[in-house]
């Protein structure tokens, strides 16, 4: 059956609602939380609800950072986020390019090996993890938070990473060896340059990762002045009562950084995904 115009202007207009539906049901409980954050928690439930506040108030976000050293749990994640974004993509990036451009014994067994890992549910580990971290001193601390970080994140971003890498051409990687460069010098003047938009997009998964987890933070930290941004937003939450307006806006202040990175890193972002995951 032959499409006629009329045909398909009504399919990409039947598409164009579809798609703005959707966009309507993700972004309308974000707006929600918004408006909530800058009203007063006695109005903050209000019927009918209000996508505007009546009387907006910044009084939330100012008491929801003075609240319970919120700034030292804000430093806290910053630092741990940070660290390991660094290590991660770092340690990925090294581990993709010998994948990428190194022929040895096991690597493919190696590599699916460690893909294997991607299948486990973090929830499933989550005590065996916490036994091995008790035998090595890394409970109760953020460098404990940053090395299981760490490892929870290399194998997806050297999976992403390898499929940036073998799209280098290899004439490149051959001229550069044959003006006596090793592959260490390679991998820094050649790969890391070109990998960029891909670095980027690893960077920006690692940082999301260990800025928004929670579960492990929850098993591993007791002391309150190593806690993280997630476990001080769900302190606002009572047993009995919880001021929504604080929630909500302690939770934008912890948003907030993210929205940030990802508008500054939004063009390498989507190249490093459209890139890595086609072939040339």
């Amino acid at each position: 059956m032959i499409a006629t115009p009329v045909s398909r202007r009504i399919v990409r207009w039947a598409r164009l609602l579809t798609l703005g539906a959707g966009a309507v049901v993700m972004v309308l409980p974000l707006v929600y939380m918004v408006s909530v954050s800058f009203t007063p928690n006695v109005l903050a439930f209000a019927w009918p609800p209000r996508l505007m506040p009546q009387d907006p108030t910044v009084a939330n976000y100012v008491e929801a950072w003075n609240t319970n050293d919120f700034g030292r749990y804000f430093a806290n994640s910053a630092l741990v986020a940070c660290a390991t974004t660094l290590l991660t993509t770092l340690l990925s990036a090294l581990a993709a390019y010998a994948f990428a451009r190194f022929t040895f014994p096991g690597r493919s067994l190696l590599f699916w090996t460690l893909m294997l890992g991607l299948m486990v549910p973090s929830m499933v580990i989550l005590l065996p993890q916490f036994l091995v971290a008790t035998t090595l001193g890394l409970t109760n601390s953020l460098t404990g938070l940053v090395v299981f970080y760490v490892g929870a994140g290399i194998a997806f971003n050297t999976f992403l990473l390898r499929g940036f890498f073998e799209r280098v051409p290899v004439e490149l990687d051959e001229s550069m060896t044959v003006d006596g460069a090793g592959p260490l010098r390679r991998f820094v003047a050649l790969y890391l340059p070109i990998a960029r938009p891909a670095l980027a997009t690893s960077a920006v998964f690692a940082f999301l990762a260990a800025w928004d987890e929670y579960s492990w933070a929850l098993t591993s930290i007791t002391d309150p002045e190593k806690s993280t941004l997630p476990l001080a937003i769900a302190q606002f939450q009572g047993a009995h009562l919880t001021s929504w307006s604080l929630v909500f806006a302690a939770s934008l202040i912890g948003v907030g950084p993210v929205v940030l990175i990802y508008l500054l890193g939004q063009k390498h972002f989507v190249t490093g995904l459209t890139s890595g995951a086609l072939k040339s």
